[in-house]
């Protein structure tokens, strides 16, 4: 009975000790057909020194009657055996007889020489004086360099599969005792399974490497290679999931998992709760080695080898703790760690929190339900144009909107009211076009208007908003203009224009229209007297206001030419009039004499309106003066395309004479208006005299602004200066400032003086210097630069 409790690795599972003859009979064979257990028993000194050292297995197989008469009559058939684990694996072959010859050197036992010891091992002379074994076994081969004696070096997944479920029970047991206590029971419980179904390999692994224990015949789970791998997979994967996380805790695994129901083991004595403290009280590699320790049966060896494979980094420091843990006395008949307090596959059920679970459920129904809407918007509509042409899918539906894309609400004014009205602007333009009663036309207009779709080019003005209209628009327009279909509205802040292929190019592809917006708030009659209803292929046509009767196209680059009559039809379209082309060199500039009102093209819908004069009273382009002003600086206009200009005046602020009599320069301050009421722009320009045959040369920018108030109606105000050369090459510092201004000071790489608003001082090329302005009460002036 002591024999075989020493040798068994589980003390706890062996209760049926067997006889010893039968015990050494099953021990003989094992060590003759079973290498791998030969090696077991090679290797572990526990085992060697049970059998050969412990004098209580000799007395015992000695006291036991027939005990010594069944190994002596066995000794001519197993006396290899005998040999071979005795400690002689390695006595030649050759020294054997060859089998059916004589032994003639054999040598008789003696009569008075002693018996053989009750152990069955033969002595010396019994050794070297047997017979030969015709069929002898092969010798045992080498221990595993891996540390895996008796573990194959490559685990199938058919072998893991068919370990893990034989002894699923066990490791799901062995996982929930590895985890942390923390959190509920029914948690860990699902996270022990979890862990043991994901402890199978996806393919073949290799034991090489993995200090594993080696496995014992004592045991039937231990002797599986399958179940020692898949334990030291659960072992790994338990310590990891009991560390702590310096990143976002992983979400848990999709398998297994319950609804509706709270499982976990059953309850267990005093004893069980006192145990599953002291678990809760030590650390992972401490639980884990008192886990192994007791209900793997394992040693501390072998213990501190499977602690070190599944990555502790201190073995001996975890034995050290689970053997300074407090143990309750248990049970008598069976060990604590087995009780049902600890066993997840034995549960109870309870059913989850209901009044909880009811309200989760609802607010899930009304999630999917908003998710289900939100996808069916994003999804509409499909592709091609439907009766809203190329607008983007409705997003929200009221009375105002409803109202806005309402073909049938569209407002017009009648066809005299610019007659009566107390002020001539957009408000009062007739509905005109041939396609004025195309209600289709009309509401896709409205929709792209409203909800522009992403194949639709939007374009507008700086400070002009492209959202959609508060109410029902004005229709100023409606018909086709060359090879386009052109819709114009006004909503009282901004003209919008839509247009779309006459042909109908691009409507499969949700395409082939545009959307033009420009702010035309506050107009009055001299800046609503056309709008542009398109450009192609360089040329613009407009359509007039309807008090325009004629409109002329001039140079404004040449002012003493002719001109030429523009045609206007009956629905106010104007006929072809050629595009201002911003380019690097500046040879002509067309505008449109409309009314005796000088418009032109900035790039946007309403035209700029050309002005000339003081900044209190500018009036219209028709003096000689004039003309020539814009005429030399006509082209500085290409900088103020796309501005959102309303009008551009030219102010002649004052003439200076040229030092050595080279004649009288003008300085003309040019300033532009915007629709938005912030944005102008402020440029000064130098005119010297004109060379001779070139009487409309372009003059030099002395001064640009942004965002000032110099040249307008708030500040009539003006003062610039710059560096001219005489005709003997002298450098001088020009400077001039409108009527107001009393005196000139210049301080810094040129210094000067003068009193009045003109100021000339020699200076070198190149000098930089300040240039302030006084008016007559003192307060100053300053120069744009």
């Amino acid at each position: 009975m002591e024999q075989q409790q020493a040798t068994s690795p589980r003390p706890d599972r062996d209760r049926n000790p067997v006889p010893s003859d039968t015990a050494e009979t099953e021990r003989t064979e094992a060590d003759v057909f079973e290498p791998g257990a030969s090696e077991a028993d090679a290797d572990e000194p526990g085992a060697s020194e049970a059998d050969a050292d412990e004098p209580g297995a000799s007395e015992a197989e000695a006291d036991e009657p027939g005990a010594s008469e069944a190994m002596t009559s066995e000794a001519d058939t197993t006396g290899a055996e005998t040999a071979a684990e005795a400690g002689e694996p390695d006595e030649p072959k050759a020294d054997a007889p060859e089998a059916g010859e004589p032994e003639a050197d054999a040598p008789e036992p003696a009569a008075d020489e002693p018996d053989a010891p009750a152990t069955g091992l033969p002595g010396p002379a019994a050794v070297t004086g047997l017979p030969a074994v015709p069929d002898l076994p092969a010798l045992p081969a080498l221990p595993d360099p891996t540390g895996l004696p008796g573990l194959p070096e490559l685990i199938d997944i058919d072998q893991a599969e068919v370990a893990l479920v034989e002894h699923y029970p066990h490791l799901v047991r062995l996982a929930y005792l590895l985890l942390p206590s923390g959190g509920s029971r029914g948690r860990r419980v699902l996270a022990a399974h979890a862990l043991v179904q994901r402890a199978l390999p996806r393919q073949r692994a290799t034991t090489r490497g993995l200090a594993l224990p080696a496995p014992r015949a004592g045991d039937e789970a231990a002797a599986d290679p399958g179940y020692t791998f898949l334990r030291g997979r659960v072992l790994k994967a338990a310590l990891a999931a009991g560390r702590p996380r310096r990143r976002l805790p992983l979400p848990p695994p999709l398998l297994p998992q319950v609804w509706g129901l709270r499982l976990f083991p059953r309850s267990g004595g005093a004893d069980e709760l006192a145990l599953d403290q002291t678990l809760s009280a030590l650390s992972g590699p401490g639980r884990a080695a008192f886990v192994l320790r007791d209900l793997e049966g394992l040693s501390a060896p072998e213990t501190a080898r499977a602690l070190e494979a599944a990555g502790v980094s201190d073995p001996d420091g975890a034995l050290d703790e689970a053997a300074g843990a407090p143990v309750p006395a248990g049970s008598r008949d069976q060990s604590l760690l087995e009780s049902a307090e600890f066993d997840p596959c034995a549960l109870q059920a309870r059913p989850t929190d209901l009044i909880r679970r009811r309200q989760h459920v609802r607010a899930a129904l009304a999630a999917g339900a908003a998710v289900v809407v939100c996808g069916a918007l994003l999804g509409l509509p499909g592709e091609g144009w439907g009766p809203d042409g190329a607008a983007a899918p409705p997003y929200a539906q009221n009375a105002a909107a409803a109202a806005a894309l309402d073909p049938g609400r569209l407002t017009a004014a009648s066809p005299g009211a610019w007659k009566t009205a107390t002020r001539q602007d957009f408000a009062t333009w007739p509905a005109r076009g041939d396609r004025t009663g195309d209600k289709a036309l009309l509401r896709r207009a409205l929709a792209v208007w409203a909800r522009p779709g992403a194949r639709v080019p939007v374009t507008a003005t700086p400070g002009t908003p492209t959202g959609p209209a508060a109410g029902p628009p004005q229709l100023l327009f409606a018909g086709v203009v060359d090879h386009a279909v052109v819709v114009l509205f006004h909503d009282g802040l901004r003209v919008v224009r839509y247009a779309e292929a006459a042909d109908g190019e691009g409507q499969e592809a949700g395409g082939g229209a545009s959307l033009d917006f420009a702010r035309t708030d506050g107009a009055q009659a001299a800046s609503s007297g056309a709008l542009v209803a398109n450009r192609t292929q360089g040329n613009t046509r407009y359509l007039a206001a309807p008090w325009v009767t004629s409109a002329r196209l001039v140079d404004l680059l040449r002012p003493d030419g002719a001109g030429q009559q523009v045609a206007i039809g009956a629905d106010g379209l104007t006929s072809p009039v050629p595009t201002p082309r911003p380019e690097e060199k500046c040879t002509t500039w067309p505008a449109l004499r409309m009314g005796g009102r000088l418009l032109t093209d900035l790039g946007e819908l309403a035209p700029a309106r050309l002005t000339y004069g003081g900044p209190r009273t500018p009036g219209e382009v028709a003096s000689p003066q004039a003309a020539t002003a814009w005429a030399r600086g006509g082209c500085a206009l290409a900088g103020l395309r796309g501005q959102g200009v309303r009008t551009v005046n030219a102010w002649e602020y004052a003439r200076q004479p040229l030092p050595r009599g080279a004649g009288d320069a003008q300085w003309v301050c040019d300033r532009a208006e915007t629709w938005r009421g912030t944005g102008s722009r402020t440029l000064v320009q130098f005119l010297a005299p004109a060379p001779g045959g070139r009487p409309y040369a372009p003059g030099t920018v002395a001064a640009r602004a942004e965002g000032t108030t110099a040249c307008g109606l708030r500040s009539p105000q003006a003062l610039a200066g710059i560096l001219w050369k005489d005709t003997g090459g002298q450098w001088w510092l020009l400077a001039a400032g409108s009527k107001k201004v009393a005196s000139l000071t210049v301080t810094g790489g040129v210094q000067g003086r003068a009193p009045g608003r003109l100021l000339a001082v020699k200076t070198a090329a190149g000098a930089r210097a300040k240039l302030v302005g006084r008016l007559a009460d003192g307060q100053p002036v300053e120069a744009l630069r």
